[in-house]
Order: C-alpha cells, then structure tokens, then sequence
C-alpha cells in the first residue's frame, strides 16, 4: 500500500501542522525535509528552531501521530529531528537580537525569585536554548554570588560594547559586576533608568532565544523601563505559599498588567519540605495556596518547587547554575521550564506571527 503514498502526499498532510514558534505551516517555514518511503514505512525530518528547544519531544511526537493517522497502512512512522537556524529579528529600540524576553519578578523580597530565575535561565539553555541572563536587582544584584562570577566586564574597543561574563556558555550581565561586593549602590529614578538601558543598549548579548532578566522585589521603575523599551516581554511572578506573600504577587501581576506585560505564569517556591530522614512532607510555608490563586487571578501555573537543603548549598558554594543535578527537584525545574515553553508556544500558535517581508 505505500506505493500510494509520495513526497507529497506527506507534505500536504503536514501543511497545516504549525510550527511552534511561529505558528505558521511547517512546509511553509520549510522544515519538512528527507521524506522515504520503504518497506511500507515513513522517514521524515521536522526541523525545529531552538526557541522551542524544551518542546522538541512533544512536538515530534504530535508530528507523528498526525502522519500514523493520515496513512493508516504503514507499519512504521519515523520522525527524525534536525535544527533549523533562525536568527532573531532586532527586538526593541536598542537593536536586540533576542526572541523573547523574559523578566522574573517578585512581590517581596526572600522568596527565592533569584534562585527561580537562574533555575529557568539554565534550564532552557539545557534543553537547547540561546539564553543570555540579565540581573536588574540593582540595589541587590545577588547573581554573580549564586554563579560565583568576579571582575569587571571588559569594553571591546572596536565595537565600544560591553562583553559579558560567560558561564557555561551563557552571557551575564549584572550590577554586582561593577561594583565592590561590600559597597552600595545608590541610584534615583533617571540613573535607574540609564543603568538598564545601558545593560539592554551596550552589552553584546549576540543572538538569543531568550534574555532572562531578573527584577528587583516590589512594584517600581525597572518594570516601567523594561515596559518602555521592549516588545516581546512576558513575566514569570514567584511567591511562596504564605498568604502574606501571595498578597504583595497579587500586585506585581496588577502592576504587570497596567504596564500591558503579559504574564507567563506563577511559580509557587518553597511548597513544601520532604525530611531527607524519614521522607514525610512537611508544609512549613503551607503547599498549593498560591496555585489555587492562580485559577481566581486567570494566570497560569508554571510549577512548584519545594524547600531543599541542597538549592541552599550550591547557592552558597556559587554552583546555583548546577541544581538540574539535584534529582530531588530536577522533575520540578523542568517542569518550569516546559511549562513556560509551552506557554509561549501556546500564545504564538493562538496568534501567528506574519511573514517578513524584504523592502528593496
């Protein structure tokens, strides 16, 4: 019976499979390729960009149940994966070549919003992701502690760009990184702003699917500045479970929304504690009461992550970036980053961005 079937049979079935970052036809976009048919099975390629990197799995899989379902006679359908290169169009005023931002913000402060947003910068650059990570905690730039990042940024002469510290291959930039770590920083509202824009303007993050930013806690004017000068941007809010915690989020995500930043999703920290000993779960913030503010606020959940003495230590130790080592939340990182993947795969196959055109 695969006689009946062709190259373009397969690719008229696959025309309205939608790309996940763009949410256009994947024959379009091109990443149908190396289709084969032998032996009553199916070889095809689906190229994926690496925005979409955390999704891969799910995406593949829905490729191949649509083709099972379309040619029923075949035995076997095998869909292998291949990267489609897909430079980010400049984002904003300052010419960023970033896919999307993403800026994780708290309510208050010592909620382990630091933690959260290198936990998501991390693991999307593990998945397969360009990240670059921006710390914008000004008065408590706490970053270059948790990666154990030193010394100045040096200016590359030619460009007059700021290079960023790597870690692991990922960019960093932060405040911390310009100061002394005892010393404070004192800044009113317009050198606040300057400070930001020149982070976003002057530093040469390359190309990107993703800047992290990580806020300062409570309402102020990095969220403005950020709303001013970026398209693309969503927000990541992080609370505990305490009722006094979920109180101040409640007014980030209504700041958020004044300021037209759609929100990504809500991450519940520290819900929760499983005793190494005798493995029983103890609720010493409480467990699940910001989760259920989520449905009332119509946000989403992105995840929990439950209090862990050893997230402690390898922020201390400056390993923060190697906690997707720690098998005890491993399964809840991930999950963050999935599910924050498949948020924005979400909003982007609801709206499809339109072709760009070339002006001679």
């Amino acid at each position: 019976m695969s006689e009946s079937i062709d190259s373009s049979a397969v690719l008229q079935v696959a025309e309205d499979f939608q790309d996940p970052e763009t949410g256009r036809s994947v024959v379009k976009m091109e990443q149908v390729s190396d289709i084969k048919i032998e032996n009553n099975q199916l070889w095809v390629t689906l190229a994926m960009s690496t925005f979409v990197a955390p999704l891969w799995s799910d995406v593949r899989d829905e490729f191949k149940q649509k083709l099972q379902a379309a040619f029923p006679q075949l035995t076997a359908v095998h869909v292998g994966e291949a990267i489609q290169e897909r430079p980010p169009e400049k984002l904003g005023e300052f010419g960023l070549a970033v896919k999307s931002t993403i800026i994780v913000g708290s309510g208050k402060g010592g909620v382990g919003k630091s933690t959260i947003a290198t936990s998501l910068a991390f693991g999307l650059q593990r998945a397969g992701c360009k990240v670059g990570f921006m710390d914008a905690d000004i008065y408590g730039p706490s970053i270059p502690h948790l990666l154990g990042i030193t010394g100045r940024p040096e200016i590359n002469p030619e460009t007059r760009k700021i290079v960023p510290k790597m870690k692991n291959g990922m960019p960093v930039m932060s405040m911390g990184l310009l100061v002394e770590p005892d010393q404070p920083v004192v800044l009113r509202g317009p050198m606040l702003h300057g400070a930001i824009t020149q982070f976003l303007r002057d530093t040469n993050w390359g190309q990107l699917d993703y800047l992290v930013i990580d806020m300062p806690p409570g309402t102020g004017d990095i969220p403005l500045t950020l709303s001013q000068v970026l398209q693309r941007t969503g927000a990541v809010v992080v609370c505990t479970p305490q009722d006094v915690a979920l109180l101040d989020a409640v007014k980030m995500i209504a700041m958020f929304r004044k300021v037209s930043i759609p929100i990504l999703g809500l991450v519940e920290n520290m819900s929760g504690f499983v005793c190494p000993n005798c493995e029983t779960l103890h609720d010493i913030f409480g467990r699940g009461t910001a989760q259920a503010r989520t449905e009332t606020l119509q946000i989403p959940f992105l995840g929990r992550v439950p209090i862990n003495i050893q997230i402690r230590e390898q922020g201390d130790s400056h390993e923060a970036h190697t906690m997707f080592d720690n098998v005890a939340v491993k399964p809840y990182l991930e999950k963050l980053c999935y599910q924050l993947a498949k948020n924005l795969v979400q909003s982007n196959r609801e709206e499809p961005s339109l072709p760009s055109l070339n002006v001679l």
